[in-house]
């Protein structure tokens, strides 16, 4: 199951928090894909990511700001 989470516009810690929130609801092999503009988020929710021994990939969105892809194991 893919899941998109916008969390555009919210300033740290709100995205990673709730990324983290997200990520309790699913289950190993989804996605969760996160739509930021935090400047801190990608180093947040990568950090949330490794934590959890999930993979994570990070890159630009078509506005400027952040598509970060979690995959849970």
């Amino acid at each position: 199951m893919d899941r998109q989470l916008d969390v555009r516009g919210l300033a740290c810690p709100l995205p990673a928090l709730k990324a983290r929130a997200a990520l309790e609801e699913l289950a190993s092999g989804d996605v969760l894909i996160v739509l930021a503009t935090d400047p801190e988020a990608p180093v947040d929710v990568g950090a949330l990511a490794a934590r959890g021994g999930h993979a994570f990939t990070v890159g630009r969105d078509e506005n400027g700001g952040w598509r970060m892809r979690i995959v849970v194991v």
